[in-house]
């Protein structure tokens, strides 16, 4: 019966994409239509084939680790995808004739930007993070993954997002919201898939057979909820047409960069921390083979940086129309994140205690140590450049990038290259990793790739801040914008060589993955688990 209904609503969705493409107003409505109704309309026609095939029992003492080996691979392969266009647009500031006038526009800066952020942060890291929350959970809940098939829809519909996100960005479909470029329908497919994601891993939760929720779960689990809360809070939109991508917000002014930066801030607190500190919570224990240092330790610093970080936002809206009043509460409770950071980067590096030795002969915990360094570093920079007077001088410069990035490739980049190259060889039974000679590359490739460009961001950026604010002894302007343009010309260059080296360490990194499957002699499976009675 289930399968009627399924090849029913395919049919329906088919259909009305059909329609929707035929009457569409604009171009970038009308390819995401089409897409939707390839997409459906191919789920139909496997669905249809299948029908009265007997189906084989799924073994309940078996971790779903299927749609954890996908995930692997699309975020191995969204990585560098990411980390190729953030190239493109790097040379393209450098050498502006990049932005080839003979694409008709859809290669340029302006389109091609948001196609990077989203695809490093939403498909590479969202994808690692559904990838690791799915593998982790299982392990410390002694459970298979809730929903049966839920866990494939959950993938295949992130899939979806990423890709109708992405051709809309390149014809020109977007909200210009810092990390919420998609338009209305793309977010609404979002809000479906992330309720599905949010009742596969607290499904799992609720039937586990440990008694105690390990720390990472509590991390993945409050970035979930989170950034679901975030998402629609901040994606409150009318659509000017239902069969255009176009819509209104409905918020406007004060009120809209308000709500806008509550959710850009807390995107970075919950996606691109809380959710990567689930992984460091569990991934550096099992990589050092040490207990957690402290699991007190871990607690409060979740509960702290969950309560402190969601009243962090007004910080980005310094000297704009917003009340004082609220931008001085975000640069307060910006500085007091930095205690709860800090103990979590310490609880993660002390972890190491008695097993500091590995760091010689094993890449792949020198990569996550460095990670950890890399998350101490930016979790002390932002709450110092959120206090007035050094906000004065960075905001709107380079020096933001710079620290952006120093946490986007050395904390969230570097943490993730750790969990692919430990799941890898456990999820497809392999003795080892292909070659730690290869990880040992892409390790020094990506940190050097880092260090070239935060720092050149750095020269960059605190430059441009001196330049704007210097006046002549009359009280003008000495410089010009297009000044500091000519001035900073050379870091534009070294950025984009950094960029370049972490884009190969990730080539790299995807060669050794490949052929840690293809080459690497298989073992025995540590798959099953004792089912619950």
């Amino acid at each position: 019966m289930w399968d009627y209904f399924k090849l029913i609503a395919l049919a329906l969705i088919t259909l009305l994409a059909a329609i929707a493409a035929n009457y569409a107003r604009d171009p970038a409505y009308m390819v995401n239509a089409l897409t939707v109704m390839l997409a459906a309309g191919g789920v139909f026609l496997w669905s249809v084939r299948r029908v009265g095939e007997p189906k084989a029992a799924t073994p309940q003492n078996e971790y779903f680790d299927g749609v954890v080996r996908a995930g692997v691979i699309a975020t191995s392969l969204w990585g560098v995808v990411g980390f190729l266009v953030g190239v493109i647009i790097a040379f393209q500031l450098a050498f502006p004739v990049l932005n080839w006038e003979w694409a008709q526009g859809f290669t340029n800066f302006g389109r091609l930007r948001p196609l990077h952020t989203s695809a490093v942060i939403f498909a590479f890291g969202g994808n690692a993070l559904i990838a690791t929350s799915f593998y982790v959970v299982q392990r410390t809940s002694a459970a298979r993954l809730w929903g049966g098939n839920l866990g494939w829809f959950v993938f295949w519909g992130y899939q979806l997002f990423i890709v109708l996100a992405a051709t809309g960005y390149v014809l020109g479909a977007t909200q210009s919201k810092e990390y919420a470029e998609p338009e209305w329908y793309v977010d609404w497919w979002l809000t479906i898939v992330w309720l599905s994601y949010l009742a596969v891993f607290l499904g799992t939760i609720i039937k586990r057979r440990e008694p105690h929720i390990y720390v990472a779960n509590w991390f993945y689990l409050g970035f979930i909820i989170t950034v679901a809360m975030l998402h629609v809070f901040n994606n409150l939109s009318i659509p000017v047409s239902i069969f255009g991508s176009k819509s209104v917000q409905v918020f406007s002014g004060v009120q809209d960069a308000m709500v806008q930066w509550w959710y850009g801030h807390n995107a970075v607190g919950f996606f691109l921390t809380a959710g990567f500190l689930g992984m460091m919570y569990y991934f550096v224990p099992k990589q050092a083979e040490r207990p957690v240092y402290s699991y007190k330790l871990s607690i409060i610093h979740f509960w702290a940086l969950i309560f402190l970080y969601i009243w962090a936002g007004p910080h980005h809206l310094h000297y704009t129309a917003l009340p004082d009043w609220a931008a001085t509460l975000g640069m307060v409770f910006s500085i007091m994140l930095w205690m709860p950071s800090w103990g979590g980067m310490i609880n993660g590096l002390m972890t190491l205690s008695g097993a500091w030795d590995k760091l010689r002969t094993d890449p792949v915990i020198r990569m996550m140590v460095v990670s950890i360094g890399f998350y101490g570093m930016s979790t002390f920079e932002g709450p110092m450049m959120s206090i007035k007077a050094v906000n004065s001088l960075s905001h709107y410069t380079d020096w933001t990038i710079g620290h952006v990035h120093s946490g986007a490739l050395g904390w969230n980049g570097m943490i993730t290259f750790g969990a692919l190259y430990y799941m890898t060889p456990k999820l497809w039974n392999r003795a080892g990793l292909y070659s730690l000679k290869l990880v040992s590359w892409h390790f020094w490739l990506a940190t050097i790739g880092i260090v070239l460009y935060a720092s050149a961001m750095w020269v960059s950026g605190i430059m441009e801040g001196l330049m704007w604010r210097e006046v002549d002894s009359n009280g003008f302007l000495v410089n010009a914008f297009a000044d500091t343009v000519v001035a900073k010309h050379p870091m534009l260059v070294v950025r984009g060589i950094g960029g370049l080296m972490f884009l190969t360490g990730g080539i790299i990194m995807c060669y050794n993955l490949w052929m840690t499957v293809r080459a690497q002699p298989e073992q025995a499976s540590d798959n099953a688990f004792v089912p619950a009675e």
